[in-house]
């Protein structure tokens, strides 16, 4: 009878230190005051937790449609994007895409990059788990002539081997690396690949020829919620948690996430709202509606262009403790490049100022001479749906870029005007037609590696205009 009893204490106990661990800052927190700190951690982690489902899903669930390769397999995706791909938003369809998902807990990766002929853009973007870019090699940092690099992370303390040219340190132990390869014209493909299959990642002791250190221990993966679920559901915030367990807390964070531990929010920490009472439960819930109402309003001043949308990426440094800015990056563009790598010109409005929407009208968009994007690579324009993503027609076509300007018909002082609507403008313009889809829409220009005066504000992008 002692023992049952003994037993029963100890099985109280465990349960109210984990009631105690599921809602320890709960107590004592007032409904407001969860709120707050609900639409603040909400805010701060969206790019977390939305960068491991696109992660996860091309890193980790090999049954999904859109996977790519194990953790640290580099896969070449030696096509251009199109209306099917569909896992995360604003997918450019000029530069091929070759993806890693890098491990770093067990040793560092060695990227080598062969040399391109000048002319040809490529890059690749190294981006953590909280989405900062943390570093770029390729045409404009480290030029066409190719190069070894070393990716890091953040407990790695070896020496740094003879024949690496730069090491790129990621402040998580997950990340992703992003090549993205120029696509020169729809005969340009098998070039295209030729590169790719010169792109090599290897562990950096396969590259030593030495033996690999121990593995690091094996990842009980959490699925992660629907794109759709991370909007509203109050789980976000244990897939919060997971993440950041694999995230080392920056120095200026540390008074962040002891704000965040009051709601069970953070690495370590547990986070059940089963176990919270239901005015706290309501309140999160009212927070996470808080952040998109925020958001949304940040999106209205982009679209008024008060906020260029060059401010919600890059990296750490940049984007400070802005992260408003971040959480706006990661739903609009996740991986989008630093401006000085891609300038992104957003075009949500007409000249009058209303929402662009195919039903309802067609457009044109002229460039005046001498007024084409300022580039020292190429630029282009791509169409999205109200989904952010692109765009099914008869054509095909889902851009129009520089490397098609030979096929595009001048108007008569030289200057340049696409047409933007659903139905073809006729045969005599079909080759500059933008075509856009039954309903709202958004076009997304991108300068790669933009001259100075585009990031400088001397050249301005043209407005949409109405012709109907």
């Amino acid at each position: 009878m002692s023992h049952n009893k003994n037993t029963a204490f100890a099985l109280a106990a465990a349960c109210c230190s984990l009631l105690s661990a599921a809602h320890a800052g709960a107590a004592g927190l007032t409904a407001a005051e969860a709120r707050a700190l609900a639409k603040e951690a909400y805010v701060y982690g969206f790019p977390l937790v939305d960068n491991y489902r696109v992660q996860y899903t091309y890193f980790q669930d090999r049954q999904h449609p859109e996977f790519k390769a194990p953790w640290n397999t580099l896969h070449n995706t030696a096509r251009i994007y199109s209306p099917d791909d569909k896992a995360y938003p604003t997918p450019n369809a000029d530069t091929p895409y070759s993806q890693l998902g890098a491990d770093l807990r067990g040793e560092p990766l060695v990227l080598t990059l062969p040399a391109v002929e000048p002319g040809r853009y490529y890059s690749a973007q190294f981006v953590d788990a909280y989405t900062y870019n943390f570093g770029y090699v390729g045409s404009r940092t480290t030029g066409n002539g190719g190069g070894t690099f070393l990716l890091a992370g953040p407990d790695w303390k070896g020496q740094v081997p003879a024949g690496i040219d730069r090491v790129f340190r990621s402040e998580t132990e997950f990340a992703f690396v992003f090549y993205r390869t120029q696509l020169q014209g729809p005969n340009d493909l098998d070039n295209v690949k030729r590169i790719q299959a010169g792109y090599k990642v290897e562990p950096l002791s396969a590259f030593l020829h030495q033996p690999a250190p121990a593995a690091a221990p094996a990842v009980d993966f959490r699925v992660p919620l629907s794109a759709e679920a991370e909007r509203s559901s109050l789980a976000f915030f244990e897939q919060l948690n997971f993440v950041l367990g694999f995230c080392p807390t920056h120095p200026s964070e540390r008074a962040l996430m002891a704000r965040f531990a009051k709601l069970g929010i953070g690495p370590g920490q547990h986070f059940d709202e089963k176990a919270l009472p239901a005015d706290i439960r309501n309140a999160i819930a009212a927070g996470i509606a808080d952040a998109w109402r925020d958001f949304d309003a940040l999106g209205q001043r982009v679209a008024r262009g008060e906020v260029a949308t060059s401010n919600f990426l890059g990296g750490r440094a940049f984007l400070g403790d802005n992260y408003l800015y971040r959480m706006r990056g990661a739903v609009t563009g996740l991986y989008g490049n630093d401006k000085e790598e891609t300038l992104y010109p957003p075009f949500y409005l007409d000249a009058a100022g209303q929402k662009l929407d195919a039903s309802q009208h067609r457009y044109t968009l002229r460039f005046a001479p001498g007024q084409l994007p300022p580039v020292n690579a190429f630029w282009s324009l791509t169409m999205y749906d109200a989904k952010r993503l692109l765009v099914a027609n008869p054509l095909n076509r889902y851009l129009i870029n520089s490397p098609m300007l030979p096929q595009l018909k001048r108007d008569a002082d030289g200057g340049l005007t696409l047409y933007i609507q659903r139905q073809s403008p006729g045969k005599a313009l079909e080759s500059n037609w933008l075509p856009a889809p039954d309903g709202p829409f958004y076009i997304a220009g991108r300068l790669y590696w933009p001259k100075p005066e585009a990031l400088d504000g001397h050249w301005r992008a043209p407005k949409v205009q109405r012709i109907d």
